[in-house]
C-alpha cells in the first residue's frame, strides 16, 4: 500500500497544492489505499502522515489489515476524535471525497470540525483504482473464473419450469461452493418478454418453451467483482432470436477485437453501435457499451458515447453490446478483460454462441 500512499500524495498535490490531508469515507477508496475490509471507518492521508479512525469493533482487524496506517480507535462522537487527529497532524485544509460525502455528513464536519476548513475533491483515488496492478488483475481473473465456472454448473441444471429467483439462488449457491464471498452484484434474471428489461430483477416467472433467458452475473473475489452476461433459448431457435443474437455477437466481437490502449471509452463504443445501428436498432441499444470493474461492479473508466478519457494498459471494462425489444425480449453478450499493450486480454471464457437448452 506504500506505493498507493505515494502516487495518492502526488495526485493530492497536483490538484491542490494548499491541502494538508484527505479524507477518505467510501468503502472501495478505503480499502483500496489501506486494505481495510471492515464496513466502518475513516482514512486520513496527509503528506507524511497516514491514519485509520474506526471503532471498536474493528481496531485488531484494522491493525491486521492496515500496516502503513496507524490506527485510532474513535469514541462518541466520532468528530472529536477526528478533530484530535486532525490536530496532531497540523491539519487546516482538509480534502474531502465530494462524490461520497453526504450534504448532511458535510455540514456535520463544517461546523464541528471548524476552524478546520472542508476543501471538495475528485476521483482522486478513483483515477488510482481505473488502473490496476499485476496482484489485482490476478485477483479479477479468480472471480471471472469461479463465475464461468459456476454458470458451467448452472447449465446442467437448468430446465424448463424453474423460476428466475431460483436460478438467481443456484448460481449464487455455485459460485459461493467455488470459493467466492458470493454475487459480485444483484444479480439480472430476466426471461421470455422480461429479457427486454436490461436490469430486470428476479422474479417468480418460471421459464417456458420458447424463451430468451439472460442472466448478468458476476462472483466477488476477495474484495474483487467481475461481470458477464449470457443469453439462451429454451427450446428450438426462432429466426427472429437468431438475426437479434446474432447482431449483438458480431458488434461485442468488433468491439473486442478493436479495444486497446489510447482508444477513447466513446470510440471504443462506437464501434459495436454502428454495427447495431447498421442493422436498424439503433433504438434498441440505450446504454453504454461498458465499464470498468474491480472493487466496485461500475467504476473507471467509462466506456459509454460520454467516455472522454483514453483507456490505458491495465484499465479492467466489460464489453456488453445489447438489443432490447419491448413487448418481445432481449439479448446482451457481455465479458470482461484487461487492457494490455496492444490489445484486450478477454477473462470470460464462457461460451458465446447462442446456447440452446430443452
Amino acid at each position: 500500500m506504500a506505493g498507493r500512499l505515494d502516487k495518492l500524495r502526488k495526485l493530492i498535490e497536483s490538484q491542490d497544492p494548499r491541502l494538508d490531508a484527505l479524507l477518505i469515507e467510501s468503502r472501495e477508496n478505503r480499502r483500496y489505499m489501506s486494505g481495510f475490509s471492515g464496513s466502518a471507518g475513516f482514512l486520513v492521508i496527509g503528506r507524511d502522515c497516514a491514519y485509520l479512525i474506526t471503532d471498536f469493533r474493528y481496531t485488531e482487524q484494522a491493525a491486521d489489515q492496515a500496516p502503513e496506517f496507524k490506527i485510532v480507535r474513535h469514541g462518541s462522537p466520532f468528530t472529536a476524535t477526528l478533530l484530535e487527529v486532525l490536530a496532531k497532524a497540523k491539519v487546516k485544509r482538509l480534502g474531502f471525497e465530494k462524490a461520497h460525502l453526504t450534504y448532511g455528513r458535510y455540514d456535520d464536519l463544517r461546523t464541528k470540525l471548524a476552524p478546520v476548513e472542508l476543501v471538495p475533491t475528485e476521483s482522486l483515488v478513483e483515477n488510482l483504482r481505473a488502473v490496476k496492478d499485476a496482484g489485482e488483475i490476478k485477483t479479477i481473473k479468480e472471480a471471472s473464473r469461479i463465475a464461468d465456472e459456476a454458470f458451467g454448473r448452472l447449465l446442467k441444471l437448468l430446465k424448463i419450469g424453474l423460476t428466475e429467483k431460483e436460478v438467481a439462488a443456484e448460481l449464487e449457491y455455485q459460485m459461493r461452493r467455488l470459493g467466492a464471498a458470493g454475487a459480485a452484484f444483484d444479480m439480472v434474471v430476466a426471461s421470455g418478454q422480461r429479457s427486454s428489461l436490461p436490469h430486470a430483477e428476479p422474479t417468480d416467472r418460471r421459464i417456458d418453451v420458447g424463451d430468451f433467458l439472460t442472466i448478468d452475473f458476476g462472483a466477488e473475489y476477495r474484495g474483487y467483482r467481475s461481470d458477464c452476461t449470457r443469453t439462451m433459448v429454451f427450446g428450438r431457435v426462432t429466426k427472429k432470436q437468431r438475426e437479434i443474437y446474432d447482431i449483438v455477437l458480431r458488434a461485442h466481437e468488433a468491439a473486442i477485437a478493436a479495444a486497446r490502449p489510447g482508444l477513447l471509452g466513446k470510440e471504443l463504443d462506437a464501434v459495436a453501435r454502428k454495427v447495431i445501428n447498421d442493422a436498424g436498432f439503433a433504438a434498441n441499444f440505450g446504454h453504454g457499451l461498458g465499464h470498468g470493474v474491480g472493487l466496485a461492479v461500475h467504476e473507471g473508466p467509462g466506456v459509454g458515447q460520454t467516455g472522454d478519457l483514453p483507456l490505458t494498459k491495465g484499465n479492467v471494462i466489460t464489453i456488453e453490446p445489447g438489443i432490447y425489444l419491448p413487448g418481445w425480449g432481449g439479448v446482451r453478450i457481455e465479458d470482461m478483460g484487461a487492457l494490455t499493450a496492444n490489445g484486450f486480454d478477454d477473462f470470460t471464457k464462457a461460451p458465446k454462441q447462442l446456447i440452446t437448452l430443452e
